[in-house]
């Protein structure tokens, strides 16, 4: 009896489960990072970190200023790319200036009204040194008008001209789009984007976050695509 008392009372252990005891926390750990709040955060870390790397590896100068190239392309988007393009082009770093997105409403006097240090009337030697290129509305278009450009004039170098924040992503299209090209990047830096403490300033924190979004979306197309935009050129014009 009291050995059948005995037996009762007794803890059970795993083993009267079958050996089913509870999961080890490693395994749960692991479990848990590959459902899909795991991924997630894992995913939105590995975007964070990136982020900061994308932020510092802005440039905050111009590593080139001196060489010369076949012509200078600028980008849309700020008085202060216009401006600095067409510096450039009267200090012969290039026999020519392309601009490249603008509207197809606009002719050179309405695209350089309001530039900065810029005489009204431009001297016609000057005027006939400048193109406008009116069909892209985007940074891949602005890679494919811009290599037609080039293409159909035989050119072999550039000077790219774009915002800092927005130069890595212009880069990664038009060597894409120009992979025989020689692009010299010239970065400009417009006074509302703070690069320094960039993260304390919303409206900075949001432009570098969308480009770096951008930026990885780009690299992941041209990752599973393989071509790039170069091999849907147009015939050269004749």
């Amino acid at each position: 009896m009291a050995d059948e008392f005995r037996s009762r009372s007794r803890p059970r252990s795993t083993s009267d489960h079958g050996g089913r005891g509870a999961r080890p926390l490693w395994r749960r750990m692991l479990r848990w990072l590959w459902s899909g709040a795991g991924i997630a955060l894992v995913l939105a870390l590995a975007w964070a970190a990136g982020l900061v790397w994308y932020a510092a590896d802005i440039p905050d100068e111009v590593a080139d200023r001196d060489t010369r190239t076949d012509a200078i392309v600028v980008l849309t988007g700020g008085s202060e790319r216009l401006q600095t393009g067409l510096s450039l082009l009267l200090a012969d770093r290039a026999d020519m200036l392309f601009i490249s997105g603008v509207h197809p409403s606009l002719d050179l006097s309405a695209v350089l009204k309001g530039t900065p240090d810029l005489p009204d009337d431009l001297p016609e030697s000057l005027r006939r040194r400048i193109r406008l290129g009116t069909v892209a509305g985007d940074t891949i278009g602005n890679a494919v008008e811009t290599a037609v450009f080039v293409r159909d004039r035989g050119l072999r170098s550039l000077r790219l001209v774009t915002a800092g924040y927005h130069m890595r992503r212009s880069l990664l299209e038009f060597e894409r789009a120009m992979p025989q090209v020689a692009i010299v990047p010239h970065p400009v830096f417009p006074e509302r984007v703070r690069q320094n403490d960039w993260w304390r300033w919303p409206g900075t924190t949001l432009l570098i976050a969308t480009e770096y979004t951008k930026y990885l979306l780009a690299s992941l197309r041209h990752f599973l695509t393989g071509a790039g935009p170069a091999a849907a050129l147009p015939p050269v014009s004749s």
